[in-house]
């Protein structure tokens, strides 16, 4: 059966979609085409991979004291540095809100966008961007003051909700309520800093984003952590990734596989520490990537042979990286779930090397 919330919703992403349409046209006429390999090929000419990440998202990329970048988006960014520049520092980081991202990807002001950006149709066939991989799985969720009798999102029916511009979660929002014969009112806002800045000073009885967003403005909580939760349910699928421009395959197969490299790693209990022993004694897939008998493989991604190694060496496996920012081993605490190893519930899968 048809209800008039779920018409309207379709029609609301219909206008968003065409907005998105009419901005890709815009820039179709100022962006000149991109050649296959040409924005690799620039990485590795500049010596610098420049990277879009957040503003400040703890966990995910945001400035230490002593102004280093990180977080696991950082730090993907610098594992693909060392795999194709062979260094892991040389990274241009290029804070972005989201309003902001994918013009900067579509104008090349950035190679690589790695924040917090959730892979959707729209995203690749509208805008023409690639998601080379996954690495991150989330989901949208609400974050309440704790003890204020909100058990799930429908209790905040007729309330004020603060959420991202240029986020998928204003749509998930009108949508969720619209489909129970509900509704809230969205006060949007142009930063996840504001956002959170919003809820905290009363303006809205809810902050609705990807949960580990919410994980990290919870950290942040001017009466500290446990004066506000983040409700169980979650309303989306946001599998985050890395971002590349759709015209270069080249670079979207690195990404791709500099992030399999560190899930491969993991799975054969390789890490920062013993990488270059557990290559040394061969006969595993992480061996494989980097061993002499397939340098065949570098060749045919165009970038040194070792790249793997240096990208582990880097930042570690995936678990490792996981864990140092957003995991048991950070402020944030996220359990794993689903981006456990596929061997341990999870979805964390790199495909076979041959």
């Amino acid at each position: 059966m048809w209800h008039g919330g779920t018409i309207g919703s379709l029609k609301v992403r219909a206008v968003s979609h065409l907005r998105l349409a009419a901005i890709l046209i815009l820039l179709v006429g100022v962006v000149p085409p991109v050649r296959a390999g040409d924005v690799l090929d620039g990485v590795k000419s500049r010596g610098v991979l420049r990277c879009g990440v957040s503003e400040g998202i703890p966990g995910f990329s945001e400035k230490d004291p002593a102004g280093r970048w990180r977080g696991l988006d950082a730090d993907f960014c610098r594992a693909v540095a060392a795999a194709v520049l062979g260094d892991a520092e040389r990274v241009e980081f290029v804070p972005l809100k989201s309003s902001t991202r994918f013009p900067a990807l579509q104008t090349r002001r950035i190679d690589l966008l790695v924040r917090n950006t959730s892979w959707t149709l729209a995203r690749e066939a509208v805008l023409k961007l690639q998601f080379p991989a996954v690495l991150f799985y989330d989901g949208q969720a609400f974050l309440v003051p704790a003890g204020a009798g909100i058990a799930a999102p429908p209790d905040l029916q007729g309330s004020t909700v603060c959420v991202e511009k240029g986020t998928t979660h204003q749509r998930n929002l009108t949508s969720y309520f619209a489909a129970r014969g509900l509704s809230v009112t969205p006060l949007v806002i142009d930063s996840a800093r504001d956002v959170a800045d919003a809820f905290y000073a009363g303006r809205c009885r809810a902050y609705t984003s990807d949960a580990a967003q919410l994980a990290a403005a919870r950290v942040r909580a001017p009466n500290g952590p446990q004066s506000v939760e983040i409700l169980a349910e979650r309303i989306s699928k946001e599998p985050l990734g890395p971002v590349v421009w759709e015209g270069d395959q080249e670079l979207a197969t690195v990404v791709r596989w500099v992030l399999y490299a560190l899930i491969l790693a993991e799975e054969n209990g390789a890490g920062r520490e013993n990488i270059e022993a557990f290559v040394a004694r061969g006969h595993t897939p992480v061996s494989r990537l980097t061993s002499d008998e397939r340098g065949l493989l570098a060749r045919a991604l165009d970038i040194p042979p070792g790249w793997a190694v240096r990208a582990v060496k880097a930042v570690g496996n995936y678990g490792e990286m996981y864990e140092r920012n957003v995991g048991s081993g950070s402020p944030l605490g996220i359990e794993r779930g689903l981006n456990r190893l596929w061997t341990q519930g999870g979805l964390m899968y790199a495909p076979p090397i041959d």
